[in-house]
């Protein structure tokens, strides 16, 4: 991950007007802030603005730890609502899994690439042990049936707030997660799944699209909400297929997208490039 060791980043979103820009940029430059990546969208429609702003901390005239309060004078006048994010500051990742191991090698793969620690894997199932183990990462094994489901919640909880979890991926988790488990986590908890909803549901969706002829197979990515597989959408990609595709290829070429797409979005969460607006996204970077 190319990322300056000392910078801060500030996620902001406000309605817009003018004079935004110049406020924030005003705020750094009065304050010795040398900025390294400065993005920003209008959305027209809603007349909101959005903007990301990363900068070398190295020099800057307020401490750490004021700079939060102090960019709330700034951000006040403006009806600013803000994230503000230090770059020496490592996530704590858990990755959620089933069977179905794809999604699990690609991000455990790319652990050395990401500025993040993944201390553990939770599993309804004990079949991708080995593979956690192979990464040095420890595996967790909570069998759920739907008499104890909440329990066994509660236990997951526990275990994450016992290893100061700040980020938690579900990687073909095939459990429902409950509003009461998302609540811990609010725009914290990233799902994958194919793009067939809502045409083709059920156990074997691929089965069904490969009889009605589909030429394109998808995944998304998002974040999870307490309405099922409806969350602001992180990231999105399609691979085509044709008539010479057997379920079998269709479901291998599904999964090559859902790594991918899975990785790309948690890339994105760990950078700090994504604002969440109502049920949408902007991203940055």
């Amino acid at each position: 991950m190319t990322e300056t060791p000392n910078a801060a980043t500030l996620l902001i979103s406000c309605p817009d007007r003018k004079g935004l820009v110049a406020a924030v940029t005003d705020f750094l430059y009065k304050n010795n802030g040398n900025i390294l990546q400065l993005d920003q969208h209008v959305d027209a429609e809603e007349s909101a603005f959005f903007m990301r702003v990363e900068w070398d901390l190295q020099n800057f005239a307020i401490p750490r730890a004021e700079i939060n309060a102090k960019f709330g004078e700034v951000a006040a006048p403006f009806q600013m609502t803000w994230q503000l994010h230090f770059s020496t500051t490592i996530p704590r990742m858990a990755i959620f899994v089933s069977k179905q191991p794809h999604c699990l090698y690609e991000i455990l793969s790319r652990y050395h690439e990401w500025r993040v620690e993944i201390p553990l894997v939770i599993s309804n199932h004990a079949d991708l042990q080995g593979i956690a183990h192979r990464f040095g990462v420890n595996f967790h094994h909570f069998p759920i049936t739907k008499d104890d489901k909440p329990q066994v919640e509660a236990a997951q909880l526990d275990l994450l707030a016992k290893h100061r979890i700040d980020l938690v991926i579900l990687a073909r988790y095939m459990q429902i997660v409950s509003p009461e488990f998302i609540g811990h986590y609010p725009q914290r908890i990233i799902n994958i799944h194919h793009s067939f909803l809502p045409a083709f549901i059920g156990a074997k969706p691929y089965h069904s699209a490969h009889a009605r002829g589909v030429k394109l197979i998808g995944a998304t990515s998002h974040y999870v909400t307490a309405e099922l597989d409806a969350g602001p959408i992180i990231e999105q990609d399609v691979v085509r297929v044709d008539h010479r595709d057997t379920v079998d290829e269709m479901i291998r070429k599904g999964k090559d997208v859902e790594k991918l797409v899975l990785a790309r979005a948690i890339r994105h969460h760990l950078l700090n490039q994504v604002l969440v607006y109502g049920n949408k996204t902007v991203i940055f970077g």
